[in-house]
């Protein structure tokens, strides 16, 4: 039995465990996380290779099965049985909090809908982490996670980000920086503060602050490195500010330009230069035979 759970807990069935684990520092693991990973009998980690590091820093040894987005349907139902069971059960991801932006969710729920008890165990957090050392957010702010890669989705997504005064915060892949920060410069204005938040925690952490449009270019010029776990701050709206619609922000030739650069920076990175077209084609409805033309000029 874990230390937070009662007699009455475990004939209802065991507890799910929602455990927050560091984001880079493992200084940042919280006593009480450490507590539960040495009690429970199984802790369900995205990747078992990972988890085990962070446990190996503290001396425990419990039982690890992986759970993570391209886990097999079956998994999940094993889990589930091993609560039913009265045994309880630790969730943990690669980094940060289980559920947010992350897999666990789909567990989480399952547990929760049958009536069973889910502890959270909170600590380290990058969006918390981005919000607090930025300065840009404000009091008021909305966490975006993941935008849409293309399409239609993606352009709503960020007109409802370009309509809404409040900060946000905004995941991202080293390969999509760029595309990203321009795609937010033009819908939400390339003056709009904001912030990139790189490999907090870790030893190359790296924050710099600066408009849309500032950063966009300290990255296509390589003084913010592409590299790394990237969290983007857009500021709060300033006063007076109006966001700039893309037929506003450039004109066909500058969109050209723009789609360019960024197939540049996917081959630079390790795309295939057809694969970097197909990416750069379906993010911004430019066609591809257009692209490829103009490359070869």
């Amino acid at each position: 039995m874990t230390p937070d759970a009662t007699a009455g807990d475990v004939l209802r069935g065991g507890t799910l465990y929602v455990v927050s684990t560091p984001i880079g520092n493992l200084g940042d693991v919280t006593l009480r996380a450490l507590e539960i990973l040495r009690a429970v009998p199984l802790v369900a980690c995205e990747d078992t290779r990972i988890t085990r590091r962070l446990l190996a820093r503290y001396e425990i040894d419990v039982r690890l099965t992986s759970f993570h987005a391209r886990s097999p349907s079956n998994r999940l139902v094993t889990l589930i049985e091993h609560l039913r069971g009265g045994a309880d059960l630790a969730l943990t991801t690669d980094a940060g909090t289980p559920a947010v932006s992350d897999p666990g969710d789909a567990l989480v729920r399952a547990w929760a809908d049958e009536g069973g008890r889910v502890v959270p165990i909170p600590g380290a957090s990058a969006v918390l982490a981005a919000v607090a050392a930025s300065g840009v957010a404000g009091p008021r702010w909305t966490f975006e996670g993941f935008l849409p890669r293309s399409g239609r989705e993606r352009r709503e997504r960020l007109s409802r980000l370009a309509a809404d005064d409040r900060g946000a915060v905004v995941y991202e892949a080293p390969t999509r920086l760029l595309p990203t920060l321009r795609d937010l410069a033009a819908t939400c204005g390339p003056e709009r503060p904001a912030a990139i938040c790189r490999e907090l925690t870790k030893l190359h952490e790296q924050i710099e602050r600066g408009s849309l449009s500032e950063l966009a270019a300290a990255v296509g010029a390589g003084r913010v490195p592409a590299r790394g776990e990237l969290v983007i701050v857009v500021g709060e709206s300033v006063v007076g500010q109006r966001p700039v619609a893309r037929d506003e922000a450039s004109s066909a030739a500058d969109a050209i330009a723009a789609a360019l650069a960024d197939i540049e920076v996917l081959v630079a990175t390790g795309a295939g230069r057809a694969a970097a077209v197909r990416e750069v084609a379906a993010r911004t409805g430019l066609p591809r035979r257009q692209l490829y033309r103009v490359e070869r000029g």
